[in-house]
């Protein structure tokens, strides 16, 4: 039996994949409300094709519980956040789970750590922690994840993955493992190359999203349109350059970087600014709200709507959101909550909330597109008659943007 720890984003969508590939499994999670809720058939939070896969995984007998079991094979999936003041890891929450493995593994058992973690993390805390229980029996292995909310079922089945072990026996016997599923290419590695591949993804892609945020800067500052400037240098085979927004949101790319900004202070300069760069952009929207507010006349700041609270399209995540920064923003400069709409977030979860385009578009006079969702791309004729910031390009000619 594999026993799946944490079934939030990742180790759901990873429990259902092993189980409804013929692989037993035990899911845990201390949050008894969400075992519940997965015992009763029903999902935690909407993804694309994850209502059929735990149909499949229920079929094929998937256990949910708040017990660790007493296994051979452990697959650690926890939140990992950082310190915001020293950018360093906060590794609490796998040791934890890693402690209340000890007590249960089987001797010899092979403990895998799905958690993005900061290269050397499993050296410096892990391998102690098993030292001071007693447990240096249990073999370490890290598999990190690589899947996106939106995305996640296909994902899972295509993209190549990473294995980190400490001898080739082990590593190839997780590679089977996820090999029952995973269609990609699987790559068996030491532990901290595997650890360092991941938090490098991630800061490529923050370096370069930072890069697009500083040039949409520039073209503002000169009345040129960024868009157009990058769609014709990404027609250069080797120039690929992602798309400016209003903030870098989710669990990867917006904090993985700073483990790196933590870890090597002195020789991340380039990670470090480009998260600094890219952390401002909530602020700096709320600039170009002030700016165009002033240019159209409009004095009256409660009729300004943000559409969008997840971080990204179509996803119900709202980890790390640029709008709910943008509003911590607001708060802390002691402005008036700005409304807020999103489809795909049907609790209350910020002040002045609406749960109706219709009813949020009535009640505001600018609108600041933050998240392109199908809803807004589809329903553009209904803020004709709006003044629009547009954050992510969404509403072609006639709005403003960043």
């Amino acid at each position: 039996m594999v026993n799946v720890i944490g079934l939030g984003y990742i180790g759901l969508p990873t429990a259902l994949m092993l189980a409804s590939h013929g692989v037993e499994v035990a899911g845990t999670d201390y949050n008894e409300e969400l075992v519940k809720t997965l015992n009763s058939g029903h999902v935690t939070f909407k993804e694309h094709g994850l209502d059929e896969l735990l149909r499949d995984a229920i079929k094929a007998g998937i256990q949910f519980t708040t017990e660790y079991q007493e296994t051979d094979i452990y697959v650690v999936s926890v939140p990992t956040p950082y310190d915001k003041f020293s950018k360093k890891i906060d590794a609490k929450y796998v040791l934890s789970a890693v402690q209340d493995v000890m007590k249960k593994a089987l001797f010899g058992a092979t403990v895998v750590i799905e958690s993005t973690i900061s290269p050397g993390t499993i050296d410096r805390m892990v391998r102690p922690a098993l030292k001071a229980g007693g447990r240096m029996d249990l073999h370490l292995v890290h598999a990190p994840e690589r899947i996106i909310p939106g995305n996640m079922v296909y994902e899972l089945l295509h993209n190549n993955r990473t294995i980190g072990a400490d001898d080739r026996d082990t590593g190839e016997k997780i590679r089977s493992l996820y090999a029952s599923f995973c269609q990609g290419e699987i790559v068996v590695t030491d532990i901290r190359t595997a650890e360092m591949s991941k938090v490098v993804e991630n800061t490529y892609r923050a370096v370069n999203i930072a890069f697009a945020n500083e040039l949409a800067k520039i073209c503002r500052h000169d009345g040129m349109d960024v868009y157009e400037i990058i769609r014709i240098c990404n027609m250069h085979p080797r120039v690929n350059i992602l798309q400016p927004g209003p903030g870098v949101g989710g669990h990867c790319i917006s904090v993985d970087p700073w483990f790196l900004v933590g870890d090597y202070p002195s020789l991340a300069k380039v990670i470090d600014e480009s998260m600094r760069t890219n952390d401002a952009m909530p602020a700096f929207v709320l600039h170009r709200v002030y700016d165009i507010m002033r240019e159209q006349g409009m004095k009256d700041l409660g009729r300004v709507g943000l559409y969008g609270l997840t971080y990204k399209e179509n996803v119900d995540d709202m980890r790390e959101s640029p709008t709910l920064q943008l509003l911590e923003s607001q708060e802390k400069h002691l402005g008036e909550p700005l409304k807020v709409y999103d489809p795909l977030i049907a609790e209350d979860v910020v002040e002045n909330q609406y749960h109706d385009l219709d009813e949020f578009l009535d009640a505001v006079d600018l609108v600041v597109v933050m998240v392109g969702h199908d809803e807004i791309r589809e329903n553009r004729e209904k803020m004709k008659n709006k003044v629009v910031l547009d954050t992510r390009n969404v509403c072609g000619g006639g709005c403003y943007h960043l």
